[in-house]
């Protein structure tokens, strides 16, 4: 048999496999509840399935690890799967019927808080039945090595047909992910660097407060009258509920609003959609933390990823730049709150424009430093002699903007599902699709005890926000 060609993980790919444990799972996902065209039979899923199973997938979903026993090694590959099974890939599965949304997300779940295979390719596509009125759901999950969200939605995307009766399109395994343009050099030297700080965690924590606090000086001075105090430097997160050690089970939430009510917010208050949306998870992370009494006095800091791509750049692997933020969750007045997140997102995002793309993967690395120290004494259940980097990951992705079509079902909405980890037990992840944004609440299931009520508290302070305007009008 010839030997497989080999595609070497670039380092910015590879740090998602340094961490991979069956407790801290590096994949991402996405839940789409879809409502199939008037006249489905009771053999339309079934169909449905052996359709997609008939698609052959393309590279790189055809590829598996070189090493799967051996995720931190130096030349870790993509590889041809000789033994590529699509059924094992693409999975038929059914709630009791007719079941809830409840339900479903207590199935999903389940499917979340499973490692995916290691020996095969990293990704896996579940039709789940019985929702319903012959509602369905398709849960899809890939490692965060094969790519990013960004790429994620943007292969979505051109996999639904953007009518009911247009011809079927392929599925995102049968369809190739556009080639990204290759990052500066210096880009790629600096995230090996990252990498070998992530690996030897030893050294991160010697080094790792000198280090910050060098980088985040140079990172002042490139500052035009933006005080000092608007820049989260990396040591100035309380420590929370959230920063704490994870076990091997995820609990999912999920809430979704129109987007033209946020919009009207952000015309209102001179903020933008992102500030608006951040404003209000830190307004329900305000509640939900009091209710527990564990609402601590210094406000919250979100790691919130920001896309550098150069223009052009349509996607694949991972190409992403961290910014701190202070969600403000010391305020208890809504519009107070909303102005301190506001400027908080101002001088983040100045901070990265004004560093360029090379040395923003820098600074994402040297932030990393104490993070990574951070997830592994979270680990080991000390107390972290390092300050807490940040409390919990906050991530915006830009989705489908017109309706989208699945064999004739029109999908109702697009819940994104992300990453928690030893250090930060809380992922947020929201993605705008046909006039909606919609938010997928991730938690470890020890650590963040009743998620659905923080999904149910965004909303209320969403109204609250709302309401503070109008009283203001």
């Amino acid at each position: 048999m010839a030997a497989s060609k080999r595609k070497r993980l670039p380092p910015t790919d590879s740090m998602f496999l340094l961490v991979e444990t069956p407790r801290t799972m590096m994949h991402v996902a996405a839940l789409m509840p879809f409502t199939p065209p008037a006249g489905a039979d009771s053999a339309y899923l079934r169909d449905l399935v052996y359709r997609l199973r008939a698609q052959p997938p393309v590279a790189p979903f055809t590829k598996r690890l070189s090493h799967p026993q051996l995720l931190s090694h130096p030349l870790q590959s993509w590889v041809d799967d000789d033994d590529f099974d699509i059924e094992y890939h693409v999975r038929r599965s059914a709630l009791a019927s007719p079941g809830d949304d409840r339900e479903l997300g207590i199935l999903v779940s389940r499917l979340h808080s499973h490692q995916l295979d290691m020996t095969r390719p990293l990704w896996e596509c579940h039709v789940i039945e019985g929702l319903e009125e012959g509602r369905f759901a398709v849960y899809a999950k890939i490692h965060h090595s094969l790519m990013d969200g960004f790429s994620s939605v943007k292969l979505l995307a051109r996999s639904l047909a953007k009518s009911p009766d247009a011809a079927e399109a392929l599925p995102f395994w049968a369809s190739p992910p556009p080639p990204r343009p290759e990052p500066p050099k210096q880009v790629n030297s600096l995230a090996k660097q990252v990498g070998n700080s992530v690996a030897g965690v030893a050294k991160a924590a010697r080094d790792t407060v000198g280090a910050v606090g060098d980088v985040t000086k140079a990172v002042l001075k490139l500052e035009t009258g933006i005080g000092a105090s608007e820049v989260i430097s990396g040591r100035e997160a309380p420590h929370t509920i959230f920063n704490a050690q994870t076990g091997r089970n995820r609990r999912l939430a999920t809430q979704h609003w129109q987007t033209d009510r946020l919009r009207a917010i952000g015309k209102q208050t001179n903020s933008t959609l992102n500030d608006v949306m951040l404003a209000i998870f830190g307004s329900g992370l305000r509640r939900f933390l009091l209710e527990l009494d564990e609402l601590p006095a210094d406000p919250l800091v979100a790691f919130v990823p920001l896309n550098i791509r150069a223009d052009g750049d349509q996607g694949g692997g991972n190409l992403v730049a961290a910014t701190l933020v202070s969600l403000a969750t010391d305020i208890a007045d809504p519009l107070e709150q909303l102005n301190g997140v506001r400027r908080s997102t101002r001088a983040a995002k100045k901070q990265v424009k004004e560093m360029g793309q090379a040395s923003a993967i820098a600074y994402t690395g040297y932030l990393f430093a104490p993070a990574a120290f951070q997830t592994f004494t979270a680990l080991a259940g000390v107390k972290n002699p390092l300050p807490t980097t940040f409390n919990l990951c906050i991530s915006n992705l830009a989705g489908p903007t017109k309706p989208l079509y699945l064999a004739g079902s029109r999908l109702e909405a697009i819940f994104p599902m992300s990453i928690p980890a030893h250090g930060f037990a809380l992922n947020i992840t929201v993605e705008s699709y046909a006039g909606w944004m919609n938010v997928g609440f991730v938690g470890d299931r020890d650590a963040v005890p009743h998620l659905q009520r923080l999904a149910v508290y965004c909303g209320e302070a969403l109204v609250a926000l709302e309401e503070a305007i109008a009283e203001q009008e």
